[in-house]
């Protein structure tokens, strides 16, 4: 493991970027961005539908050498031809069978294909910290997890990683945090940033990154909207009277133990708020906010009915979530997906067990990992295999 996570070479920062923090740290403002956690928690754990669907589908994986840095793409698939027929599959306990016909809202069919891949599929999750009316990637991704799919032991792995994780990034002298990359990519050039937040993640935790998915706060509330809510069960008290709103503002949020179903807006707020606990429990509920998708997917009816309007919801989502994925690949991985078993799914968190705290030169105060024990809970969350 060792051998996998070697540091990043320093290299000299491209010309005209400082090698320094160029995202500052969150400091001394009267409200702060806050990380959350967004629907790709959900879209991109199930792979959705649609942009808003957010992980992806059959992939064809290009063989790598262990060490190798460069990140595999995706294949691309085609559908059968469209034909003009519509139906509606709302409350149809409908199986979603291999080989069975379905139709999209726009008239297009689909022939039901699951992924069939043979080599590990794994995609970076990112929350987008960007506000109503604001536009772009160069954001910072203060909630970041890696979702990883292993069709030969039919197991999902699911990993959170702080924010405050300080590590070398590609190009830049000293360390930088792990939710800076993609400011730091888009900075250099337009689109560049997915690149680099995935090249980061890969480089420091020695497991292939084959594709993103990002989505923004409204993102993540028209989707928990869009499913009529989800259930969540809390055994402690979440009070927070200081909750920054959308626009800088204040918006308490309480909500005492017991089970609640929460719309989009209640939802961000659950999975966003920090206060009276700590970036490590929120993980967790991120997490918890992603099972509670997971299960309300699986009701009679709604995974088909998803399927079937992803045209109108691509639309629809176009502008709160960026993916290099198809509509046609992330059907085919949400097929796959739907059929793991729950024992077969496996989370995790680098908390305060993997990782030390530390005070830069400038005052900022990060997480500095211990890349040992890294190893062993890479183990734990993705299997022996995963830096294959």
């Amino acid at each position: 493991m060792d051998q996998k996570l070697k540091p990043t070479p320093t290299i000299p920062p491209p010309p005209g970027l400082k090698p320094v923090m160029t995202v500052p740290a969150k400091s001394g403002r009267r409200l702060k961005r806050s990380d959350w956690v967004l629907v790709i928690l959900a879209a991109g754990f199930v792979g959705l539908i649609a942009v808003i669907s957010a992980i992806a589908a059959v992939f064809v994986f290009i063989p790598l050498e262990p060490t190798a840095v460069a990140l595999a793409p995706t294949a691309v698939f085609d559908l059968p031809t469209p034909v003009r027929v519509r139906q509606d599959y709302s409350g149809v306990d409908l199986s979603l069978v291999a080989g069975s016909r379905l139709v999209l809202e726009n008239g297009q069919e689909i022939v039901i294909q699951p992924w069939d891949g043979e080599s590990r599929f794994t995609v970076l999750l990112m929350g987008l910290d960007r506000r109503t009316g604001e536009t772009g990637l160069q954001y910072r991704t203060d909630t970041i997890m890696l979702v990883s799919l292993d069709p030969s032991t039919n197991t999902v792995g699911i990993l959170s990683i702080p924010r405050d994780l300080y590590v070398p990034v590609a190009g830049y002298a000293e360390l930088q945090r792990i939710n800076s990359p993609m400011v730091l990519g888009e900075v250099q050039r337009a689109g560049y940033g997915p690149t680099l937040a995935m090249e980061t993640v890969q480089n420091n935790l020695g497991i292939r990154v084959n594709e993103f998915v990002a989505v923004d706060f409204n993102g993540f509330i028209k989707f928990i909207d869009y499913l009529g809510g989800i259930e969540i069960t809390l055994n402690y008290t979440l009070n927070d009277p200081t909750y920054p709103n959308m626009y800088y503002g204040y918006d308490p949020f309480y909500l005492a133990p017991g089970t609640h179903l929460l719309n989009g807006d209640l939802a961000l707020k659950f999975a966003r708020t920090r206060h009276g606990s700590s970036d490590f429990q929120r993980a967790e509920r991120q997490q918890q906010v992603l099972y509670a998708v997971r299960e309300k997917l699986l009701q009679p009816g709604v995974l088909a009915q998803m399927i079937v309007q992803s045209p109108s919801l691509y639309t629809d989502f176009q502008q709160n979530v960026a993916t290099g994925l198809t509509i046609d690949q992330m059907i085919q991985l949400l097929l796959f997906v739907k059929d793991v078993p729950r024992e077969n799914i496996t989370t995790g968190v680098i908390d305060q067990r993997y990782v030390s705290n530390y005070t830069t030169a400038a005052g900022a105060q990060v997480l500095v990992p211990n890349r040992a024990l890294l190893g062993q809970l890479m183990t734990e969350v993705f299997g022996a295999t995963y830096s294959q």
